[in-house]
């Protein structure tokens, strides 16, 4: 091809493609990108802004949650619905407790009904990835556990296959009742169960000796069984350990800022048992040098702030509720129950919080 043609045929593709390029139509504006939606409130807020905390706790159950016939309310995860609200608002009777069953304690909270729900329940599997709700610290590590009759077995040291034929008490839509199903099976031991929907029909069942034996968390059998039974000293509680338990609080799921506070509350409470500040010499501690102490009680850092709460929020916490054993040996050593795994890490327990830091 010589070079007339070559320049010929170059020009004759440039019109070409100019050609094409002014028949592409016009690209329409781009549409202003909407600006995202504004998150949903959060339950920090709603609380905030309330002025109050609701706690669903149990109701019934002495040690741990009840309501006396002067309608005051006491018990360990009562305390603790105490201390968040007083890190929230400087006042632990800023809170509203509401009683709820077995059966009704995660639709409560599901439903918004609650705020957080403190009620002895067992973090499973289960329960954190089907029912719509994230469990916080375990607050009580406990197991399951059988009190019999000693006219039926007189020593502790007895197994569940002892129990072959006996009928036992039980209460309904509790991992309890599918615990003692899977246990007497794997011993061996056919059993009949008595089921009933509230515990404290139960404990009456068995002492009236419509059944011949009760299970429940050990930590239940202990204090109902010196609160309820007519003569605690007629039964044992056998050794055997039918399951973990380990029992906290528990929040609506995709909250994490709640559960933030509710989680580092309960931290809190913990560290400060650890570094050996209560209720009543808490103030002392405000002048400490030592960095972890000051950080704890908000004199320095902003720890607090990091949460959406003022940086004295455990102090609160400590100063009108008082630290973890305070709340355990308030509660639940008038009842007999040692510390066992609930002893701080540093005394062969297993409560540990993280860093506050």
């Amino acid at each position: 091809m010589n070079r007339r043609v070559l320049a010929i045929t170059s020009s004759v593709v440039v019109i070409v493609l100019l050609a094409v390029a002014c028949a592409q139509p016009t690209p329409a504006p781009t549409a202003p990108t909407a600006e995202p939606a504004p998150a949903a409130k959060g339950t920090l807020q709603t609380v905030l802004e309330r002025g109050k905390l609701v706690c669903g706790v149990h109701g019934t159950f002495q040690g741990f949650g009840f309501l006396d016939s002067a309608g005051k309310w006491s018990g360990f995860d009562v305390d603790f619905c105490r201390a968040w609200a007083a890190a929230l608002f400087d006042d632990a009777n800023a809170v509203e407790f509401r009683g709820v069953s077995a059966q009704e304690r995660f639709t409560v909270l599901q439903a918004g009904e609650i705020d957080v729900l403190s009620r002895n329940s067992t973090w499973t599997l289960t329960r954190d990835t089907e029912l719509g709700l994230d469990f916080r610290p375990v607050v009580f590590y406990d197991g399951q556990a059988m009190m019999v009759k000693k006219s039926l077995v007189d020593d502790p040291a007895a197994g569940l296959a002892d129990l072959a034929g006996a009928s036992v008490c039980v209460q309904s839509g509790t991992t309890t009742e599918l615990n003692l199903a899977d246990q007497m099976r794997a011993a061996g031991a056919e059993y009949t169960p008595v089921v009933f929907e509230d515990q404290n029909a139960a404990f009456q069942a068995y002492d009236e000796g419509r059944c011949d034996a009760i299970t429940s968390d050990r930590s239940q059998l202990a204090t109902q069984g010196q609160a309820v039974l007519k003569d605690p000293s007629a039964h044992i509680i056998l050794d055997v350990v039918m399951s973990k338990e380990p029992l906290g609080p528990a929040v609506r799921h995709g909250d994490n800022a709640w559960g933030d506070v509710i989680s580092w509350v309960v931290y809190g409470m913990i560290q400060a048992e650890e570094l050996g500040i209560t209720s009543a010499n808490v103030d002392s501690f405000l002048t400490s040098p030592d960095p972890v102490t000051r950080r704890l009680l908000g004199v320095e850092g902003d720890m607090g702030k990091k949460l959406g709460l003022t940086n004295d929020f455990i102090y609160r916490a400590i100063k009108h509720v008082g630290n973890y054993g305070e709340v355990f040996e308030r509660n639940l050593s008038p009842y007999g129950l040692s510390r066992g795994q609930n002893a701080l890490w540093t005394q062969g327990g297993l409560q540990y919080a993280p860093p506050i830091r």
